[in-house]
């Protein structure tokens, strides 16, 4: 029965992480590594072992690094001030907490502001808000990339 129990917390963790490609204010990777790291643990590193684990690991953390650098790439690669790329990461730290509407609007306020603060160029503002966004649609992107890649490791190596 325990055991039960067990696998079920497994199933839980993993389909909050599948979730939460959907919506952006659940830290989905974490929650697929909590659910992999476990299934491995209640199987003795017997399939999934510790460099499956390692490699999982390195793309949770990859995610997160993705997730707050994105819009300030973005912002980086129009040449945005450095008022607006600060803007845009602060945009993005919020919008992670809002949920998917927050991580889809902050970033390109946060690049607006802060643009606006250093230059008052409503039409470059924009701009650089714009290519904000652009980056933290191409993070979401890279993000659910990295999803899909853990759940394609951890099954390859525990069905093989």
């Amino acid at each position: 029965m325990e055991l039960i129990l067990w696998w079920s917390l497994v199933a839980v963790l993993i389909l909050i992480g599948v979730a939460g490609m959907i919506f952006p204010i659940l830290p989905n990777t974490t929650f697929l590594f909590a659910g992999m790291w476990l299934a491995a643990w209640l199987e003795n590193y017997q399939h999934v072992g510790t460099g499956t684990l390692i490699v999982l690991g390195v793309l949770t953390a990859l995610s997160f690094l993705v997730d707050y650098v994105a819009a300030a790439l973005g912002v980086r690669r129009v040449k945005a001030s450095r008022a607006a790329v600060i803007g845009a990461t602060i945009g993005s730290l919020v919008g992670v907490v809002m949920g998917l509407w927050g991580l889809l609007i902050f970033p390109f306020i946060g690049a607006v502001l802060g643009e606006l603060m250093g230059h008052r160029d409503h039409r470059r503002a924009t701009e650089v808000g714009f290519a904000a966004w652009v980056g933290v649609m191409l993070g979401l992107a890279a993000k659910i990339a990295i999803s899909f890649a853990m759940l394609g490791i951890f099954a390859f190596a525990l069905y093989r």
